[in-house]
């Protein structure tokens, strides 16, 4: 069965979603974690992808969740961090999912030194008038970890089983 190609935007759309949530409010909600898994259950249905591959796909989220909670345990990442990662986990499957997380580590890491090279050489009387860049120049503020999972996710989402059942058909 052939797809609208059209389809392949929802998971692009979504993560655009979270990347700009995080960046300005510092929150990724749940309901953007659970849109992606149910996006995914549909997008299996739809492509009719076999229970075999779904079940590994469900593994790599569970998977993904068991190592990103274990980081917001740990405090080096965020509860809404974890969750979008785990769901972007499920998109991958097993196949891309490392390539994910260290495309996501690397630009976790140039995230994080761009913001601490902001806050360290542009005052902040610069930021102050434009609240969500104000909140991002105070170092309490954290770093939103969101942009760089999403950033991560686009990037390997043309590897996926979903992109490649519905691009060719």
């Amino acid at each position: 069965m052939n797809l609208d190609p059209l389809l392949l935007l929802f998971f692009p759309a979504v993560m655009g979603f979270a990347a700009f949530s995080d960046m300005f409010t510092m929150t990724i909600p749940n309901r953007v974690s659970l849109l992606l898994v149910a996006g995914f259950v549909a997008m299996a249905l739809l492509t009719g992808m076999p229970l075999k591959v779904f079940g590994l796909h469900v593994a790599a989220g569970a998977l993904t969740l068991l190592i990103t909670f274990a980081l917001f345990a740990a405090g080096w990442f965020g509860g809404g961090d974890a969750k979008l990662a785990a769901a972007t986990g499920l998109w991958c499957g097993f196949s891309v999912l490392l390539e994910y997380a260290v495309l996501a580590s690397a630009l976790g890491g140039l995230l994080t030194l761009g913001l601490l090279a902001m806050r360290k050489s542009v005052p902040e009387i610069l930021t102050a008038r434009i609240g969500w860049l104000s909140r991002l120049h105070q170092p309490k503020c954290g770093i939103p970890y969101g942009i760089a999972l999403a950033a991560a996710g686009l990037m390997v989402y043309p590897q996926t089983e979903i992109w490649r059942a519905v691009a060719l058909g």
